[in-house]
């Protein structure tokens, strides 16, 4: 499998360090308020990544964080903590805020079939080891104190900027839009590590330290989270293309100061989600959730089949109309697996054959959209039902799409055309004994069932989205 490494800016042959243990990290919400569907993209391409991991074989330890302290609201380290932000908005303790938005967190990703990470670790659980990072940048040099906070030092890096060619000055205050100037630090790049002062006094989490009482800066949690559970080297670190830089800049620089040596091989980013006008964010526009789509008649597995339609690394672009084109090439692709005859015996020859097309689109840097082709490309050929129902199971291993358990659905269940009807009750039950026949391919009973249904006045059609009646 190749995959595209953000840090070398190259597709590379994906080579665990132990083959017996992939060792995944991926960053976790900040649990302030609901995920917008633009974060989960991420977390969708994330779990695609780690189940086909699983699927060629390899054991995988994934580990994930849930921000619920010292997450500034600026990436300069400025603005006030967006937990407490939350718990403002709410009148509610942050505490309160943190569980609420984690179980929602969890409960979208339950909908779209997102698997738990192997670990999950709040910030607030591991401030001892925050503090003996912090403690062992010190003595390396490599951290300071100034105006009660402490800094990282980024003029002790070679480089500091790793995911692309920055030179020093457009790390400059200014450059990036929104940056304030902070005056205890010694340099424009430097981040903090400790906060014990700020702009704000009210932050509602404080812990003893040997610097006083006060709370983590948000970039020292992935490091230390990721240390506690995956020790001192990382196969692959995952996130949205926006936290390349400053946080997992951040996050090389502290961890690798801190370790004295290379922290992690492979970091693999997805881009943004968008509407028609830009970057899709909590403050801008509509609000858009998964309930949010659930409560306009979308079903989750919907949106992650539009994700999947495109590669993690290009831009993907919102739009009601996107999203009702994916809805019916989704509904049309459960219908067609639907009319698959269960019985029958898989030919080896031909499953081999079609799982080379979607492994091969998959190892070459996770291809989703020609994994999907794939997945057509054995509904068009010549292998019998058993073997593409064998497949469709196999792929949607990694795509989780519930492709055959929402199709059986359907051959199960007639479209009643009248809820009103009388009758109905028995027409669909009758329709349901007709269905099971010719899947017996007992054609006399079936053709029976029709013929006494057109006795009392009611046609029967097979269509692609299931057996439709009406009167007459």
């Amino acid at each position: 499998m190749k995959l595209y490494n953000s840090l070398t800016r190259t597709k590379e042959e994906f080579i665990p360090i132990n083959p017996k243990e992939v060792k995944m990290y991926t960053c976790g919400p900040t649990v302030y308020h609901f995920a917008h569907i633009g974060n989960l993209r991420t977390y969708i391409m994330e779990d695609v990544l780690e189940k086909y991991l699983r699927y060629l074989g390899y054991p995988v330890k994934r580990v994930m964080n849930i921000t619920d302290v010292g997450h500034l609201s600026s990436d300069a380290d400025t603005g006030e903590d967006k937990m407490l932000k939350g718990a403002r908005r709410e009148k509610k303790t942050v505490m309160e805020i943190a569980k609420y938005y984690t179980d929602a967190f969890f409960d979208d990703c339950r909908k779209l079939n997102i698997k738990i990470p192997d670990v999950v670790e709040p910030a607030t659980s591991c401030i001892d080891e925050f503090i003996k990072v912090i403690s062992g940048l010190i003595e390396k040099g490599y951290a300071y104190e100034s105006g009660g906070n402490i800094y990282f030092d980024t003029s002790k890096l070679d480089k500091y900027y790793v995911f692309n060619n920055f030179e020093e000055e457009d790390l400059q205050d200014g450059v990036r839009e929104g940056v304030e100037k902070d005056g205890n630090k010694r340099n424009k790049a430097d981040f903090v590590l400790w906060f014990t002062k700020s702009k704000f006094e009210d932050q509602e989490l404080k812990w003893n330290s040997p610097w006083g009482l006060g709370y983590p800066g948000w970039h020292i949690e992935c490091s230390c989270i990721s240390m506690k559970h995956l020790g001192e080297n990382l196969d692959i670190h995952c996130g949205g293309i926006d936290n390349a830089f400053p946080h997992h800049t951040n996050e090389i620089a502290q961890s690798e100061a801190f370790l004295g040596h290379k922290w992690c091989n492979f970091w693999f980013h997805v881009l943004h989600l968008n509407t028609s006008s830009g970057k899709m964010s909590k403050s801008k526009g509509e609000f858009l959730t998964v309930s949010l789509l659930e409560s306009k008649g979308y079903s989750p597995l919907v949106y992650r089949w539009f994700c999947l339609l495109s590669h993690y690394r290009k831009s993907l672009v919102f739009s009601y109309e996107n999203l009702d084109n994916a809805k019916m090439t989704f509904e049309k692709l459960v219908a067609r697996i639907s009319k698959l005859e269960k019985s029958g015996e898989v030919e080896v020859d031909k499953f081999e054959k079609y799982k080379k097309l979607f492994t091969d689109a998959m190892d070459n840097d996770l291809n989703t959209s020609l994994a999907i082709t794939a997945v057509y490309d054995v509904l068009k050929s010549d292998a019998n039902d058993a073997t593409k129902r064998a497949l469709v199971a196999d792929f949607d291993k990694v795509l989780s799409l519930d492709l055959l358990a929402q199709a059986d659905k359907i051959a199960e269940k007639p479209e009643n055309t009248d809820e009103n009807d009388p009758e109905a009750e028995y027409i669909n039950e009758a329709i349901k004994l007709r269905t099971a026949a010719k899947k017996e391919k007992n054609y006399a009973e079936a053709d029976r069932i029709r013929d006494e249904l057109k006795a009392k006045g009611i046609i029967i059609e097979d269509t692609a989205q299931g057996t439709k009646w009406k009167r007459i």
